[in-house]
């Protein structure tokens, strides 16, 4: 008696989650570089606590909304594009289940927003609780470095990509951004430039 086996072989093609998954991962982390870069900015040269969860804020409602804005304006633009090229193929029969393919911008833009804030939130959350300054910015540099880690490992596992390569170089970009924002504005407060 033959017994016929159905294997089904599933292949994931992992070129097509490249988008979402840039998307999310690079909102996020802008989310948690830019804004953790801004709060060591001020704390180079403002030691209370106040002014770095004030500039973390600011930062984080002006970045979600310039990466919902630039996100919108992006995918908007892409979807101009091939809704103008189905025309042209004067695709008619096929224009709705195309246009149903197509990003949606306020999607795009809801989830570009929300990834930066998510990120955004990690050095707010380091620095909320702590008065003194010195342990506050050591503390602000280690959740952003695990969460550094976090995604570059996230996003290495999503994209099957090697583990350690990808994470080490999503911490180390992180680091120097940090830093050289630190160092900057320390130099320029040094200088007397700065008011």
């Amino acid at each position: 008696m033959e017994v016929e086996q159905n294997l089904e072989v599933l292949i994931v093609d992992y070129s097509k989650r490249a988008q979402w998954l840039r998307a999310a991962v690079l909102g996020a982390n802008d989310g948690l570089l830019s804004t953790s870069s801004l709060m060591m900015g001020i704390g180079a040269i403002h030691q209370d606590s106040k002014s770095m969860i004030l500039t973390g804020i600011a930062g984080l409602v002006a970045g979600a909304c310039s990466m919902a804005i630039g996100e919108f304006v992006s995918v908007y633009s892409q979807y101009d594009i091939e809704m103008s090229q189905i025309k042209r193929e004067n695709a008619i029969e096929l224009f709705e289940e195309k246009k149903k393919k197509l990003p949606s911008p306020l999607q795009a833009a809801g989830a570009s927003a929300f990834a930066f804030a998510i990120g955004a939130i990690v050095p707010l959350l380091g620095a909320a609780f702590v008065k003194d300054y010195h342990v506050r910015l050591g503390v602000v540099v280690g959740v952003v470095s695990l969460a550094l880690l976090g995604f570059g490992g996230l996003s290495a596992y999503l994209g099957k990509a090697p583990f350690v390569k990808s994470s080490l170089r999503v911490l180390i970009g992180g680091w120097l951004a940090m830093g050289i924002t630190f160092g900057f504005t320390k130099l320029v407060g040094v200088t007397g430039l700065y008011g």
